[in-house]
């Protein structure tokens, strides 16, 4: 099992949740975070982490988000690994919780 970073988290990209990972498995994109769900150990730290209430149990990932399964998979492999808090995107505030922001995603 593994843990899911979904579209709230797009144009958000608080790092909260980078901070309390023990094996370094967000990887950072322009405007998003991943899991890397071959290093993710589900030690469900990040979750409660996530100010945007992105992040999700791989078992419950809402219905409508499930893409962002692969997505997860796929990104973490392109994108380099994120170990530090950072400032989250200069207007993550009027972004967040925000629907439909998949079309927002800078891959």
């Amino acid at each position: 099992m593994t843990f899911v970073v979904t579209e709230n988290c797009i144009k958000c990209k608080f790092t909260d949740c980078v901070d309390v990972c023990p094996v370094d498995c967000f990887h950072e994109g322009p405007n998003f975070l991943v899991i890397d769900p071959d290093e993710c150990i589900d030690c469900s730290l990040c979750e409660p982490e996530c100010p945007a209430d992105a992040i999700f149990s791989e078992d419950e990932v809402p219905t409508e988000q499930q893409s962002f399964i692969e997505l997860n998979r796929e990104l973490s492999k392109l994108w380099p690994v994120i170990t530090e808090v950072q400032k989250p995107e200069k207007d993550a505030d009027e972004w967040k919780g925000k629907p439909d922001k998949l079309q927002h995603l800078k891959r």
